[in-house]
């Protein structure tokens, strides 16, 4: 096919799709957050640091002179801290909340088009920041005993998702701008650090407690193999393309998660939800008119 736009914005489907599932299983594997991460960092990682080396064979030496740069460095960072986040933020709130934070990539992504290739950040933009970050602090409230309250964890989940908002779409802008950016070492690497960072909080002696099947399946299927579509589609389609396929894992995920466990979202977080969702479209719909 055609490396067009359509074709990364298609590849960026596939891998949401793909990654949809991924908090589903993490509930069913019955692990803490570090725990979650050592198993997923550590199998990702190794399988992103394998491919690169076999399918880079012959430029590796110049991958490695790349990853020193500042933009390999803080392609590393961001998977750091994105695989950190994500895996914390599931292990201590619902799914539907991270997932609202995290669909905030568009926004995000704007921003850092902003600061890193000078584009203009519109006005819509800051508009959109302003209704989704309403409905996130509608989400993060819950009913009790006749009278409305924040639930402590339910934000700290949406601050989470937010920061892995953050990463991921400074990792999509990073490889947009750099296209010789080495994506396959620099998210192994980062995601290596990420794992050693959960055993190390973890404890070799506990690494099999839980359901150890379902995190090796998200660790050696789901997570390199919807990461490295959505990281190749941000090579040939506007970052914001990569956020749109996103948010299809906003919306199914959840869906999962109701599906296979007990989990379910209070009407807060469905009208948060809603809120969060209809100004993500309606930017992005504009955004892609005017281009």
């Amino acid at each position: 096919m055609t490396r067009y736009p359509l074709f990364g914005l298609l590849t960026a489907i596939l891998g949401a799709l793909l990654l949809s599932p991924d908090t589903l299983l993490m509930r069913w594997a019955e692990m803490d957050g570090f725990h979650m991460l050592a198993w997923r960092g550590l199998l990702a990682g190794s399988i992103f640091i394998t491919l690169w080396f076999i399918t880079r064979q012959g430029r590796r030496a110049e991958d490695i002179a790349n990853l020193k740069r500042p933009f390999g460095l803080g392609l590393i960072t961001c998977q750091f801290f994105n695989a950190t986040l994500f895996s914390l933020g599931v292990s201590i709130a619902p799914v539907a909340l991270v997932l609202l934070g995290v669909a905030t990539v568009p926004i995000f992504a704007a921003l850092f088009a902003y600061i890193i290739l000078r584009e203009p950040t519109e006005t819509k933009t800051w508009i959109a920041i302003g209704a989704v970050l309403c409905g996130l602090s509608v989400a993060v409230f819950t009913p009790e005993n006749g009278h409305v309250q924040i639930n402590i964890w339910s934000l700290v989940g949406a601050l989470a998702g937010l920061g892995v908002a953050v990463t991921l779409s400074m990792s999509f802008v990073l490889i947009r701008h750099q296209k010789t950016a080495p994506f396959l070492l620099a998210i192994g690497i980062g995601g290596l650090l990420s794992g050693l960072f959960g055993l190390l909080m973890t404890g070799l002696g506990n690494m099999t407690d839980g359901n150890i099947g379902y995190i090796i399946f998200t660790g050696t299927i789901i997570l390199p193999i919807s990461f490295f579509l959505l990281s190749f589609a941000a090579r040939y389609t506007h970052a914001s393309n990569v956020s749109l396929a996103l948010l299809l894992e906003t919306v199914l995920g959840p869906v999962w998660v109701w599906i296979g466990t007990p989990e379910r979202p209070t009407p807060m977080m469905l009208f948060g939800g809603f809120i969060v969702i209809l100004s993500l479209l309606t930017y992005l719909i504009v955004m892609r008119r005017q281009k």
